[in-house]
């Protein structure tokens, strides 16, 4: 669906602007108290969610398009875009606040179940 076309490539553009701010301070070993700490992670992981859900987006988005399938869609493509816009969001606010973490079920269960229904939907063409 276009709509997962826009969505990655949005993920795309806000993964490389997380990284390019965090990048400015990724040289001081203590910034957000070092480099194991929980605040550091999981920032880097929220840098990373940009682009790994961006990635399942474009797929989603290619592989319907590859293989003309254009119903049965709409709840994946939707979870899929909640899971874009989740994951980055909980990790942000995790680093923020741990207690955050206990909201990282939203995201994971958004793009698994979005994932399954694809796959099943893939396989019944």
């Amino acid at each position: 669906m276009t709509i997962n076309l826009h969505a990655a490539w949005v993920g795309f553009l806000l993964g490389t602007a997380a990284g390019a701010v965090t990048g400015l301070f990724f040289h001081e070993e203590q910034w957000l108290g070092g480099y194991a700490s929980w605040r550091r992670r999981m920032v880097r992981l929220g840098h990373v969610a940009f682009f790994g859900i961006g990635i399942l987006n474009l797929a989603f988005a290619l592989t319907s398009r590859a293989l003309g399938i254009s119903s049965g869609l709409g709840l994946p493509s939707a979870l899929l875009i909640l899971g874009a816009a989740t994951m980055p969001l909980v990790c942000y606010l995790s680093a923020y606040r741990a207690a955050f973490r206990h909201l990282f079920f939203v995201p994971a269960l958004a793009v698994g179940i979005a994932v399954v229904l694809f796959l099943a939907r893939v396989l019944a063409t």
